[in-house]
């Protein structure tokens, strides 16, 4: 099985090659365009009509609707689809809880808003692309590898994230003009940092993906090592140039570009076999069931989050939810077509066969043809349901790392999103359960499943769950590795 799995690498990686050939920007390619930074209007100078696109991109808007700004029904979604106006079980609600210190008694600051992952300058993404909009925009979070920003009190008594040098002309002269298309590391400063720590949410996006090994990803290491030096922007791609970008997790609510999506097979893939045959007999499983056997191989992913539960962090200083962390996580496997069940706020809650509040899963079934089995993180979470309305609710979960009170933070929250004033009778603490893709950190092929992972008793596929009476394929003692 190794060295079947060797002989379809090389196929594979050669032909990937040439796929996706990656020519990177020069670093100061900005040079001489401009003598001094002054801001995003610097930048609106020469590229006013890319920041109207990027302003109806989901990297900007955090909601769903019409891919065009101006279109009429750009916000038909918005109230139910994205980031900011669903429910989630990890920091549950970013809108209320955009921007502004909290700080504990001791006076240190324990959060600054869920817009230090936003790609803007503190305002809240608007309806229109007005001057305001477009100069709120932060283009130098995803173009300039150098830049760094921090929160600080605005003119008007408020919040806004200003670059650390925006005080040293100079510095900023010069990381400003190190522009290029956004690099691993400029993606990883939110993508890996989301959900309150390093890989806590995603489970396959690591920050060693900035410059991995290629024990590590095969498509993300360095040609010295092997791989291929991609980029994420190489499979994310912006092929439109309207920032649209190419790609969803399963558990996303909106969807820059639903009329492309990325698939390995269809496209650097496309075409290639496996050495041995009886490998290509398994069409109905998506290539990472078989090429991603585990995440978090390099950091700690969450898997239990319990917003009930709080406890003091002498070395944090502020209180905590109960958590469970796990390396080496072997992936739960479901059909999966392309399409997903999500939670919507004030919608009434979906709970599972076992019982549990269904946040995502992913649709699909054996006798759909659209569905292959796929690898998923299930992250499992403990969120209060309004008993009434059936609804799941939010916290302030910044509010509560100084109080420590779960029940205050619930009828803060609830005030703050539905409206409604709540006490502790009114709602009761369930168990969630999210889907999340396995999609990054391939190793090489040898480390692929070998048959007898699936197809040998106790292994790891659940056959009935997945629609058939048994294993359709169990080997004996006697069979051999490969094959099966």
């Amino acid at each position: 099985m190794i060295a079947l799995a060797r002989s379809l690498a090389v196929a594979l990686l050669v032909n990937c090659v040439g796929a996706v050939a990656h020519d990177p920007e020069k670093p100061n390619r900005h040079l001489d365009r401009f003598e001094h930074y002054e801001g995003t209007k610097t930048c609106l100078e020469c590229h006013e009509e890319e920041a109207r696109t990027f302003f109806g991109s989901r990297h900007y808007q955090w909601r769903g609707g019409a891919p065009d700004p101006d279109a009429a029904d750009f916000y038909k979604e918005s109230e139910t689809m994205g980031k900011l106006t669903t429910i989630n079980d990890f920091c549950t609600a970013p809108g209320y809880q955009w921007i502004g210190e909290v700080v504990n008694a001791d006076g240190k600051v324990m959060a600054k808003g869920c817009s230090a992952c936003h790609a803007g300058l503190g305002e809240m993404p608007g309806r229109k692309p007005t001057r305001a909009q477009l100069e709120n925009m932060d283009c130098l979070i995803c173009h300039a590898s150098g830049y760094r920003r921090d929160l600080y009190a605005s003119e008007d008594g408020g919040w806004e994230w200003r670059p650390i040098l925006h005080n040293n002309q100079e510095g900023m002269d010069s990381v400003s003009k190190r522009i290029s298309l956004p690099d691993r590391g400029m993606c990883l400063r939110c993508h890996s940092a989301s959900g309150g720590g390093p890989n806590f949410k995603r489970g396959d996006i690591e920050y060693a993906l900035k410059d991995p090994d290629y024990e590590h990803d095969v498509h993300m290491a360095s040609r010295s090592e092997g791989g291929q030096d991609m980029w994420c922007i190489d499979c994310h791609t912006d092929d439109t140039h309207t920032h649209r970008v190419i790609g969803r997790g399963v558990d996303l609510a909106a969807n820059d570009r639903p009329d492309k999506s990325i698939d390995c097979a269809g496209q650097c893939h496309a075409g290639q076999t496996h050495a041995d045959a009886d490998l290509d007999k398994h069409g109905r499983l998506a290539c990472e069931t078989c090429h991603i056997p585990e995440f978090a191989r390099d950091e700690a992913t969450d898997m239990f989050r319990d917003w009930s539960n709080v406890h003091f962090d002498e070395k944090k200083g502020k209180y905590v939810y109960d958590q469970v962390l796990e390396y080496d996580v072997e992936p739960v496997y479901a059909w999966y077509n392309g399409d997903r069940y999500a939670l919507q706020p004030g919608n009434t809650v979906r709970r599972t066969a076992a019982g549990k509040v269904a946040m995502v899963l992913p649709e699909g079934a054996r006798d759909d043809p659209r569905s292959r089995i796929a690898p998923f993180k299930v992250h499992r979470g403990r969120l209060p349901i309004l008993n009434k309305q059936q609804w799941v609710a939010p916290l302030t979960t910044e509010e509560l790392y100084v109080h420590g009170n779960p029940d205050q933070a619930v009828r803060d929250g609830v005030k703050h999103w539905y409206g409604l004033d709540v006490d502790s009778g009114d709602f009761e603490w369930e168990e969630t359960v999210r889907y999340m893709g396995i999609y990054h950190a391939v190793p090489p092929a040898e480390d692929a499943l070998e048959c007898r992972a699936c197809h040998t008793a106790g292994g790891r596929m659940e056959w009935q769950a997945l629609g058939y009476d048994g294993d359709p394929h169990p080997m004996g003692a006697g069979d051999r590795e490969a094959g099966g």
